[in-house]
């Protein structure tokens, strides 16, 4: 088979690599790719958003299954492009990836369909959205409705800084038309937990659960950043509080989009609170998160095109999905400066013992060198039976991957492994 995964970054790279394990796999095209993904794909100089690109290439390489993985093409219709053109997708339509396109749209499906989540409003007026601040309780979440890089939520913790994120959004435009509409939601506490889902429309398969590092610095101090690394399983999600989850939120929201003729295939992502109230939906992602992803595959036992390829086509019921019983870590190395300016063109070395998988999401090729070319260069991760073992052995193979101002956080999973000790 010849496949062919849009995108460019790490979860691409965990993607490809995963599929890259069944037999039947004669080549992967990487649509755009990176310097890392060259190893294992054939990279291709199309952007994950050329739309007419893609169907184009899809057509004249005799592409037989692609998987659509970043949010900007899922929201402009690739699946539907690719399908109307005969390729078979995973991932869903655009008339589904709305879950995540729009937060509007998600926080008002919660709301029809009673499904837990921050109590909200909506404004499209700054006068009105402004007022509303006066009222509310602090902190609170303010979020540009659209798409916007992952970087669309500001937590404020002063009504000042509350008008600011306002003005942030409605006035400066800083994320362009997705600031148009905003929403204003309660600030909820309790611990976060990332769960990954399969799903065909109908019956929906829950990953590995996993925990995210936003922070840029220990502690969890510093700017948000796309995420500086990931643990699974995440402690806190107990499997009573997978049997809630499961009850009150996933089925429920599979089940809305069918009811409001939104069919979701693909991989749906669930970023959860486990309030004092119990679990409420945080967001939705209509794809899979990074960098989550480079830690629930590494622990999944099924073949990853097999239960692709059942998502689209609807059997996903009579498909088996296991997982391994133990733990994944991975730490990113970043460049110093990230999420803010950094340099770019430093040469990546590995040392010849290293002993993990690397999934390089900010790096290309230069003159035979794999060089940084991104803020979020790479992730280092390791499988163990145990959680404290994962870590340990992560944190041992970071050693021996250099390039210059490198940095990254020496606490993930600290939390986790806090927790596993009650």
């Amino acid at each position: 088979m010849k496949l062919m995964v849009i995108g460019g970054g790490g979860r691409e790279h965990a993607i490809v690599k995963k599929l890259k394990e069944n037999p039947a796999v004669d080549e992967i095209c990487a649509l755009p790719g990176n310097g890392g993904i060259a190893a294992d794909a054939r990279c291709v100089d199309i952007s994950a958003t050329d739309i007419e690109g893609m169907v184009s290439f899809a057509l004249s390489e005799q592409i037989d299954f692609a998987v659509v993985t970043p949010d900007d093409p899922l929201a402009l219709g690739a699946v539907d492009a690719l399908e109307a053109a005969g390729i078979p997708c995973f991932g869903p339509e655009q008339k589904a990836a709305v879950i995540e396109s729009s937060k509007v749209f998600a926080k008002d499906l919660m709301r029809r369909h009673n499904i837990p989540t921050a109590r909200y409003e909506v404004f499209t007026d700054r006068a009105a959205a402004l007022a509303y601040l006066e009222g509310c309780d602090l902190p609170v979440v303010i979020k540009a409705d659209g798409l916007a890089l992952g970087k669309g939520v500001i937590i404020a913790q002063t009504r000042e800084e509350a008008a600011a994120a306002i003005d942030i959004m409605m006035v400066d435009r800083k994320f362009g038309h997705s600031g148009e509409r905003v929403v204003i939601e309660e600030f909820l506490t309790g611990p976060e937990v990332s769960v990954l889902s399969f799903t065909d429309g109908e019956t929906l398969v829950p990953m590995v659960s996993s925990m995210d590092h936003k922070r840029a610095h220990d502690g969890d101090t510093g700017p948000n950043t796309g995420g500086m690394g990931t643990v699974a399983p995440n402690p806190y999600y107990t499997p009573e509080m997978a049997r809630r989850c499961m009850e009150e939120i996933f089925l429920p929201t599979i089940r809305a989009m069918a009811e409001e003729g939104r069919p979701f295939k693909g991989c749906l992502y669930f970023g959860l609170m486990l309030t004092p109230k119990g679990p409420k939906v945080i967001e939705y992602n209509c794809r899979f998160g990074d960098p989550e992803t480079q830690v629930v595959l590494p622990l999944l036992e099924s073949d990853l095109l097999t239960v692709m390829m059942a998502c689209r086509n609807g059997t996903l019921a009579e498909t088996e999905v296991r997982f391994s019983a133990g733990a994944a870590c991975c730490v990113v190395m970043a460049s110093d400066g990230y999420p803010g300016s950094y340099e770019k063109g430093h040469e990546i070395t590995v040392d010849g013992d290293f002993d993990a998988q690397l999934y390089i999401a900010g790096a290309k090729e230069k003159d035979g060198r794999l060089v940084t070319s991104g803020g979020r260069v790479l992730g280092v991760v390791a499988t163990a039976p145990a959680l404290k073992t994962a870590v340990a052995r992560a944190y041992e193979q970071v050693e021996k991957v250099h390039f210059a101002n490198a940095f990254y956080r020496r606490d993930i999973g600290q939390r986790a492994l806090d927790a596993e000790k009650g």
